[in-house]
């Protein structure tokens, strides 16, 4: 059996699309043979165990969090970064696989030459580009690319969870025949249009996973203000977390909207799927002019899987994916467009047209973007590595 080892700050059973992503990678190498090492770190408190896959094999370290209790940060980077180094230089494995952040990626790439084996980098978007929407420095967008650039030339391997990114990454001057473009998606045994559903008397949107700068989520707010004057029991709840939860509530207070507005925090997958269910429709947003254009949030995903329609702000990739598929409503990023795209997602709900295509959008989902499927592809192309 060959030994393969990943690499990550995150893994399942932590809520995010990098954890559930690994955790797919790391079955679709155990059912192909592999014996599989997952090197994390310990959990927040409160996270329920999940139970263990067969050949994979779980090692977690403490690490420091911020507030939010995420893995964020460069001193956040650091605490895991430098106990991994000394875990790798002693680790047997025959193939080391990288999930970003680039600092984590240059401790893979560096032990990796040291005890000369081959390792993969598993690139779902070029951190560079937050950097660049974070409004960083040019010094540190110029080092931290640098670093980026160094570990994917490096890579045997760079797995890519679209065109976009692949695309992004041959930009660093990778070799066409070194990525592998194997797609995203979701846990399509959770996110279902099947199961329990968090029942609502009046039109309710949902937005779930990270509330970034580069997904600006507070439009749906803004939004709201307008929606209200149509359908004034109309509501929000956002579940996640991120650095916009702030802004979010503070424009909800600013317009009058707290009670209709509700943040609750990270909650299980089966949970979150119980209330995109039951949702009017699930929201999701791209920020134009940031840098992040080729992204397509997983939280599409996941509401097409539940049948759930979606509400997208923003241009790019992901837009056009909802307006491709027929997913959705795809909408300017402002105000008024959301609100007129929130709008008829409540006509659709109250005519029925939501529930005449539920099926429909999920079998989309489970045809195209099963996260099961990506991640036996990506193991199928790693395995097959010299």
């Amino acid at each position: 059996m060959r030994r393969v080892l990943i690499a990550s700050r995150l893994y399942a059973p932590e809520v995010g699309a990098a954890a559930f992503r690994l955790r797919a990678l790391a079955r679709g190498l155990a059912d192909q043979g592999a014996e599989v090492r997952v090197v994390t770190t310990i959990p927040p408190r409160g996270t329920p165990t999940p139970a263990p896959d067969e050949h994979v094999r779980v090692s977690r370290f403490p690490v420091l969090r911020d507030s939010g209790g995420n893995v964020r940060g460069y001193v956040q980077y650091l605490s895991f970064d430098i106990p991994l180094f000394f875990r790798l230089l002693f680790a047997r494995a025959e193939l080391v696989v990288s999930e970003p952040p680039p600092t984590t990626g240059m401790v893979v790439s560096i032990t990796s030459r040291i005890r000369r084996r081959p390792y993969a980098y598993y690139a779902a978007d070029v951190w560079t580009d937050g950097l660049i929407a974070l409004g960083a420095p040019d010094v540190l967008v110029r080092v931290m690319r640098a670093v980026e650039g160094s570990v994917l030339r490096h890579a045997r391997l760079v797995v890519a969870v679209s065109d976009e990114v692949a695309q992004k990454v041959i930009g660093f001057g990778v070799g066409a025949s070194t990525v592998e473009t194997v797609g995203n998606g979701v846990d399509t045994e959770v996110f279902t249009p099947d199961g329990p559903v968090a029942e609502h008397s009046h039109p309710t949107f949902v937005y779930t996973g990270a509330m970034s700068e580069w997904q600006g989520p507070s439009v749906f707010v803004e939004a709201l203000a307008i929606v209200r004057a149509e359908h004034p029991t109309a509501s929000i709840r956002f579940f996640g977390q991120g650095v916009e939860e702030p802004h979010i509530r503070e424009t909800a207070e600013r317009l009058g909207l707290s009670s209709s507005v509700h943040l609750g925090g990270v909650i299980p997958p089966a949970r979150t799927a119980e209330w995109i269910r039951g949702a009017t429709a699930a929201l999701a947003s791209i920020k134009p002019g940031v840098g992040y254009d080729f992204a397509k949030p997983t939280k599409t995903y996941a509401a097409a899987a539940c049948g759930t329609p979606v509400v997208f702000a923003g241009i790019g990739a992901g837009a056009d994916l909802v307006e491709r598929n027929d997913l959705g409503w795809r909408c300017d990023y402002d105000p008024e467009s959301v609100a007129a795209a929130m709008i008829a997602a409540i006509d659709a709900q109250l005519e029925g047209d939501t529930a005449r295509h539920r099926r429909r959008r999920s079998q989309w989902v489970h045809e195209n973007a099963s996260l099961a499927a990506s991640g036996r592809l990506a193991a199928s192309r790693l395995l097959s590595l010299d």
